[in-house]
């Protein structure tokens, strides 16, 4: 990681640990000691265990995806970018800012940098889609669990329906633009623009004509997708599904190990919130956002006793676990690269 990055990431750890801290002295009592006393080990292994395969249906996803369009990639190559993936996100603002490490890795795995790109890229949007799907779901057909958590938290319907319209509006605008190239360059080339004349960019002319060839080469990447990779598409939705259950189901399992009841569908609703929010770019890796907006969710069902204990557990999960496996996965990317600059020297 370069310089600048270690300082956002320590940024990052701060901003979480300040705000966890805040949310740990106004929650802790002398009843959170009772709920301590009822912990049951299993259930928060079985926690991180769910983590764990949910970065290994990522892992499939890209691999499967990759292999539609005719790349043969390894699952610990994919697996291994996944997880370098998860330490960029979290130095970057919003989760999705590990893009860059998963194109780069493709790239590194023989995969040109259009179609790597189409593939990172066709992740986020079936993301979108399914958070979409799952979203209009929990609104449509659970319309009395909604309104009981909404009576809690009158601002919870008002945040839940506008990140799902941001999610949809922006799947619909892309999939538009794939039909419309000229629609994405144009788009793209006024940002450019419109940042040159706030920071006057180097080399803008440059910059523009990157953007009209990686544009057409991101198209021709989706065009393969959708002649020759539907089955890639198809995998991608199901393990794309499949990791965010797996992941949502991690809260349930702690409540459980804290000895509460699941509140799966309360739970489920709830998760679809944040993880909806955290796509937003507020601040590096949504540190700080997610621990407020969990407390102040759970908290509508959850003992106040034991809310700060359980979001300092779910962060210790989702969070700092995926600091450290990424810090381990850089190393393996750092000692591959050192490696193959000292044999090209020879």
């Amino acid at each position: 990681m370069k310089r600048s990055q270690w300082k956002w990431l320590l940024v990052s750890i701060s901003f979480s640990v300040l705000v966890m801290a805040g949310v740990l002295y106004f929650t802790v009592d002398e009843m959170t000691v009772e709920y301590l006393s009822r912990v049951s080990p299993l259930y928060l292994a079985l926690a991180v265990l769910f983590h764990i395969v949910s970065l290994v249906f990522w892992a499939l996803r890209i691999q499967l995806m990759s292999g539609s369009l005719g790349y043969r990639v390894r699952f610990m190559h994919c697996l291994n970018l996944v997880l370098a993936n998860m330490l960029v996100a979290a130095v970057t603002p919003s989760q999705a800012g590990g893009e860059p490490v998963r194109v780069h890795e493709l790239y590194r795995a023989n995969v040109p940098v259009g179609d790597a790109t189409a593939v990172v890229v066709m992740e986020r949007i079936l993301d979108g889609i399914v958070l979409g799907v799952l979203g209009a779901i929990s609104m449509l057909f659970l319309g009395r669990y909604w309104s009981n958590l909404t009576s809690g938290f009158s601002g919870l319907s008002f945040i839940m329906y506008a990140a799902w319209i941001s999610v949809m509006l922006f799947v619909l605008v892309f999939v538009y633009s794939v039909k419309n190239p000229d629609l994405l360059k144009r788009a793209l080339k006024w940002i450019s623009r419109w940042i040159d004349r706030r920071w006057h960019l180097k080399r803008l002319e440059s910059l523009l004509d990157t953007i009209d060839r990686e544009v057409d080469n991101f198209n021709a990447g989706l065009v393969k997708f959708v002649n020759h990779g539907k089955s890639g598409l198809v995998w991608g939705f199901i393990f794309t599904l499949l990791f965010w259950l797996s992941e949502f189901a991690i809260a349930s399992l702690l409540l459980v190990g804290l000895g509460q009841s699941p509140y799966v569908i309360e739970s489920f609703v709830v998760q679809l919130v944040i993880a909806i929010i955290m796509m937003i770019p507020l601040t590096p890796g949504g540190s700080g956002v997610a621990e407020l907006g969990a407390t102040s969710l759970y908290s509508l069902f959850v003992p106040s006793s034991i809310v700060g204990v359980f979001v300092l557990l779910w962060r210790l999960i989702l969070y700092y676990l995926n600091i450290l496996l990424g810090l381990l996965s850089s190393l393996v990317i750092v000692r591959r690269e050192f490696l193959a600059r000292a044999k090209k020297q020879r």
